[in-house]
């Protein structure tokens, strides 16, 4: 099948490329390359996906001409969503970035999708839309109706108006619930990256709520599988948690990382940021059960590879 995914060059969308070109799909990438983070790393990501068979265009989701013309050109079976404005704590900073690229952008890719025929959209949505829910783990028919940050509430306007294609005109719309998401070839405004790049300068990290904070860390191949798996059954509706469906405090987090480092880190504890939240964790019986995913990879192992891919990344 032909594939596009927007948001290309971004971390999961790299991964998911790489995936579905090694079992000889068409891939084809979008990406408007903003500079919310280390523009280089985008590049080299698009680059090796591109030598690896990919196409790419440069283009912004929320340019309707342009990115109609992509899928006229292209003429694309189906559609992975990924491109946004990413970060909890930045949609309090820049609300009107995520209206543009979340909202906007995405009822592009939708009304786009109507009017040249294609079918099956898989998008991103995001662990963020649990809010405060304190009934853990999270599960999918929970209610989500309080989000705590712009980001939260554009993810979940993106369910909304999926769930309305999908009335309408009957797209196959799957929503994707990530679960603080890491590896190799990260997002360097993630934990993880951001604690191995402060740790590497020899500068303290933050550690929000003094480390009290539990997420549903999920390793990047654990995630594609899960993507992957959402490509090749489409639904008329669906939403999904993606997560590893095991909660681990933010402190062990740090120590696996240490760990893998070989130092310890000096930790800057300051108190929880505006939009965050204590913990996530994520059901994944559903995601289990109707689309086979099985999540594989241990937080200790997954901080080991991200460690590996980042000294070699960085010539530590």
């Amino acid at each position: 099948m032909k594939v596009l995914i927007t948001g290309g060059a971004g971390f999961i969308g790299y991964h998911t490329a790489k995936v579905l070109l090694a079992r000889g799909d068409e891939v084809v990438l979008v990406d408007n390359f903003n500079d919310y983070y280390d523009v280089a790393l985008k590049r080299k990501r698009a680059a090796l996906a591109v030598a690896d068979g990919a196409v790419l265009y440069e283009c912004d989701i929320s340019d309707y001409g342009a990115l109609e013309q992509v899928f006229v050109q292209e003429k694309v079976d189906k559609v992975f969503n990924l491109a946004a404005q990413a970060g909890v704590r930045y949609s309090i900073e820049n609300p009107f970035a995520y209206v543009q690229s979340n909202v906007l952008g995405f009822v592009n890719i939708l009304e786009i999708c109507r009017r040249q025929g294609v079918k099956d959209i898989v998008f991103a949505s995001s662990s963020s839309v649990y809010g405060e829910n304190e009934k853990v783990p999270f599960e999918e028919d929970d209610r989500v109706d309080h989000p705590i940050s712009i980001y939260a509430a554009t993810k979940k306007s993106n369910e909304e108006m999926a769930y309305t294609y999908h009335h309408l005109y009957g797209l196959n719309c799957t929503g994707l619930r990530f679960f603080t998401v890491y590896g190799p070839w990260g997002r360097p405004d993630m934990a993880l990256f951001k604690f191995a790049q402060r740790m590497k300068a020899g500068e303290k990290i933050p550690v929000f709520n003094a480390g009290k904070m539990s997420r549903d860390f999920t390793f990047i191949s654990d995630i594609v599988q899960g993507v992957v798996a959402s490509l090749d059954r489409p639904f008329g509706y669906e939403v999904f948690n993606l997560g590893r469906g095991e909660v681990i405090q933010l402190t062990s987090y740090i120590e696996a990382l240490e760990k893998h480092m070989g130092f310890a880190a000096d930790k800057d504890l300051l108190p929880m940021q505006p939009g965050d939240v204590p913990i996530t964790s994520a059901d994944v019986s559903k995601a289990k059960n109707m689309l086979g995913y099985d999540p594989k990879v241990s937080v200790d192992e997954g901080v080991r590879l991200f460690v590996e891919w980042f000294n070699e990344y960085y010539g530590v």
